[in-house]
């Protein structure tokens, strides 16, 4: 049997050890901290075909400019950071048009498609997930922007099933403790949210379950390569050999493959902000919700909610900023007559991997042939880990793959 060795313990790469494991291949995952620490901790933990989309978009160019001047816009992009990240910023900007956003949607609708069966099938396996079924509502403070927003929807549906408009009573019936300034929902009916950490922690006991090794406090330090092959990698523990290695560290995935196979990709973090509030009664909106105008997610958990969003370009790193999450809190204030307590709330920031053309990066590293990586789904990590799982362990264990990968390949980077 061989052996594929998985760096990182997040969504993606415990799902890509999962999925391994079900095809009977020889599995150890490494991560220098716990599992499931990371972006894959504190996210709105939603399954949204709805919302696959690139992140460069027409028009985005000149709003990003002037939101950059202000820290608690939804999309900040650090200035003291600007001249490091230059290049990419460039990059992502050039993606910002009709041509290529198109391509992209298309892009993200080829690999989200049938997107809820794994998650049903894990469900079904590990009752710990915590999986809702309650849809996707949109909210808006405006019945035009509502309107332009299900024309969208509507046009690129992403399998989505039935969107519909509510406003007035409906809405009303729906979600009571709605604002009265908002007007106007769409309710995306078949979409879904877990609680990622029990996401993360069922694909943990899976992979267990099913014989894969887990080892947590490991960092990977570089590599052992002959003849174009990894052999080996070295890490804090020793080296650690394998047939084939699978890098899925998040939006550490860039350092991590120049590390061990001498391969730059242009992976960033886009930084998220979450606030969690724990209650001792239900919450009282029972959807998750998309506060659109804010560009905040709201999700229902047992004994709790979280308020998530914003996207922050200051580099690799988790330094929490405050006006980050008061911008969270002032959202909600807007839209939900729900109290978000300046204390007790779990304040958290995490860094989603994303790409300057907004599409992940799956498939076989340049240069080393028995390399792989997946990463770069900015929002949609926990949307896309199971089928991204899948899709490298068809590459890894049969040498192809039910999905056309050619729009994420690495080697576009190279």
């Amino acid at each position: 049997m061989s052996r594929t060795v998985v760096i990182g313990a997040g969504a993606v790469g415990l799902a890509t050890a999962y999925e391994l494991r079900k095809r009977g291949e020889d599995v150890v995952i490494l991560d220098q901290r716990s599992v499931g620490e990371g972006c894959s901790r504190g996210n709105a933990g939603w399954i949204v075909p709805s919302l696959a989309a690139p992140l460069p978009a027409p028009g985005l160019t000149w709003k990003s400019m002037r939101w950059m001047l202000h820290r608690d816009s939804p999309l900040h992009i650090d200035p003291a950071a600007a001249p490091e990240l230059a290049g990419w910023l460039w990059s992502f900007w050039r993606h910002c048009n009709t041509r290529d956003f198109a391509a992209g949607l298309d892009a993200w609708s080829r690999l989200t498609k049938d997107i809820m069966l794994p998650f049903d099938a894990l469900a079904a396996e590990d009752a710990g997930v915590e999986l809702y079924r309650d849809g996707l509502l949109f909210v808006f403070l405006n019945e035009s922007t509502m309107r332009h927003v299900l024309a969208d929807l509507t046009a690129a549906r992403h399998g989505s099933g039935e969107i519909r408009a509510v406003v007035g009573a409906e809405l009303r019936s729906m979600e009571p403790a709605l604002k009265p300034e908002v007007v106007a929902g769409i309710w995306v009916v078949d979409e879904r949210h877990v609680r990622p950490e029990s996401f993360c922690a069922a694909l943990h006991r899976r992979v267990l379950a099913l014989g894969g090794e887990v080892c947590t406090g490991v960092e990977v330090q570089g590599s052992v390569v002959e003849a174009g092959k990894m052999r080996a990698l070295r890490t804090s523990r020793g080296d650690i050999s394998g047939e084939r290695f699978v890098v899925a560290a998040g939006a550490r995935s860039g350092l991590v493959s120049e590390r061990i196979a001498g391969v730059s990709l242009p992976v960033q973090a886009g930084k998220g902000y979450s606030i969690t509030v724990t209650t001792a009664n239900p919450p009282a909106i029972k959807r998750p919700l998309y506060l659109d105008e804010a560009s905040v997610g709201y999700s229902p958990f047992a004994g709790g909610y979280r308020l998530a969003g914003t996207m922050e370009l200051s580099g690799i790193n988790e330094r929490l900023v405050p006006a980050r999450v008061s911008a969270i809190r002032r959202a909600a204030q807007r839209y939900l007559e729900v109290p978000v307590p300046d204390s007790g709330a779990v304040e958290w920031v995490g860094m989603r991997p994303i790409t300057p053309d907004g599409l992940p990066v799956i498939g076989p590293l340049p240069r080393v042939e028995n390399t792989f990586i997946a990463t770069g789904h900015g929002m949609l990590g926990i949307t896309a880990s199971l089928v991204t799982g899948s899709l490298i362990a068809d590459l890894v264990a049969h040498g192809r793959s039910s999905v056309d990968l050619s729009p994420f390949d690495p080697g576009r980077f190279i």
